[in-house]
């Protein structure tokens, strides 16, 4: 008798669950074709450290901040990125540049729809004067549900979301699998992660790492929120209400800014 050819274990494992049922074996292949996206919010800034709030305007990293993305570029050093999508803001190209510096292949891709939601006439404002005029918790719970009617001069909750939901779609249209790195702000990156899951987001700290995969069937499903390897945390900051509390294995720091609840991104 002639032997067969060995099959590798892989594939012995698939045509074990082929006789079994059809659905299986589509479940066991979908986990060799998965796209997984990093999703990191830029380090902190110097608008950040003062308490200004930053939507399309822009301001440099801080020293801190820079660290802070230094270290989750090493951590994410290990990842095999083939491409990544960058915010035009100075301080997502500046994030961007020192993570890909461990990824000199991965291609770069500016979308401009990936910048951070437009405070309109408080841009670069003290974040006080947003707080005198918004409940902050529900300000950014309606902008990240398409029902806030915008501040002068800046843009609504639903031009908000569709120009997000439109750059996080090329992307997943671009990519069937693979790591693919998207560098962002903070309001953006929790507006997709609320178009996949509409519960109420953690806080994403500057330099933070949220993952999501992304199947065949174009499922989504959050990984981790808000993970952070720098440590940068979110800072207090004075009349602001707490964002819900919701306990995950990757949360570090406390929940009570109003960059946690959504601002100065």
């Amino acid at each position: 008798m002639v032997c067969s050819p060995p099959t590798p274990r892989g594939h012995r494992r698939l045509l074990a669950l082929r006789r079994r049922s059809a659905p299986a074996a589509r479940a066991y292949a979908e986990v060799h074709v998965v796209l997984t996206l990093s999703l990191v919010r830029h380090g902190q800034t110097r608008y950040n450290a003062q308490q200004r709030l930053q939507g399309w305007c822009d301001s440099p990293l801080t020293p801190h901040g820079l660290a802070g993305v230094r270290i989750t570029a090493t951590f994410l050093s290990r990842h095999q990125f083939t491409a990544a999508y960058v915010s035009p803001s100075g301080r997502a190209q500046a994030t961007a540049r020192e993570i890909l510096a461990y990824h000199p292949s991965a291609l770069l891709f500016t979308d401009p729809d990936l910048r951070e939601f437009g405070f309109g006439d408080l841009e670069a404002r003290p974040e006080s004067e947003l707080l005198a005029r918004y409940d902050p918790e529900t300000m950014f719970t309606d902008v990240l549900h398409g029902r806030f009617a915008g501040i002068p001069g800046g843009e609504t909750g639903p031009e908000f979301l569709a120009r997000v939901g439109s750059a996080f779609t090329r992307i997943e249209e671009s990519h069937m699998q693979g790591q693919v790195l998207v560098v962002s702000h903070g309001l953006t990156l929790r507006a997709y992660l609320t178009m996949i899951d509409s519960r109420p987001t953690l806080p994403l700290p500057n330099a933070s790492i949220s993952t999501v995969e992304v199947h065949p069937d174009k499922r989504c499903r959050v990984i981790t929120v808000a993970h952070d390897p720098a440590g940068q945390g979110v800072p207090d900051v004075i009349g602001a209400s707490p964002a819900p509390e919701q306990p995950k294995p990757d949360r570090r720091t406390s929940a009570h800014s109003l960059a946690a609840i959504g601002g100065r991104e």
